[in-house]
């Protein structure tokens, strides 16, 4: 039985730059750095950084974030203050960041969890939407 996500690995074209942006923008922990890749770590979440090609990341496909509600604003306002682009706007129940990384992988600093939007559901269900 699968227990919950053990690591995020994702691929990288300048280590440091990746390091710099994770550790000094969204303020991950970093532990440890090699020639191609780092280990990082936010909340109980292993996190890799690995030196590659990053491919193309045309689709709606992100890692999404927790933030506390009353760190929400001051952290965005922190986050846009250094130039991070933005990838979307909001349109979904919660607060919700999207942002760009140095290499263009989507990232989401959201508010809320499972059970916030399940609920928000019940008021307004997306087209379609079946209860499993």
């Amino acid at each position: 039985m699968l227990l919950g996500i053990n690591h995020i690995t994702i691929a990288v074209s300048d280590l440091d730059s990746s390091i710099l942006f994770y550790r000094d923008i969204l303020g991950f922990t970093a532990h440890v750095k090699w020639d191609n890749g780092a280990y990082l770590s936010v909340g109980e979440l292993w996190f890799c950084l690995s030196c590659d090609d990053p491919c193309s990341k045309d689709d709606y496909s992100h890692i999404a974030f927790d933030i506390a509600p009353d760190q929400f604003e001051d952290f965005k306002a922190r986050v846009l203050s250094k130039g991070v682009s933005q990838w979307k706007n909001n349109k979904s129940e919660g607060l919700s960041l999207y942002i760009l990384d140095p290499d263009g992988h989507k990232l989401e600093i959201h508010v809320g969890d499972l059970q916030t939007r399940l609920s928000s559901l019940k008021a307004h269900p997306y087209k379609g939407l079946v209860w499993l």
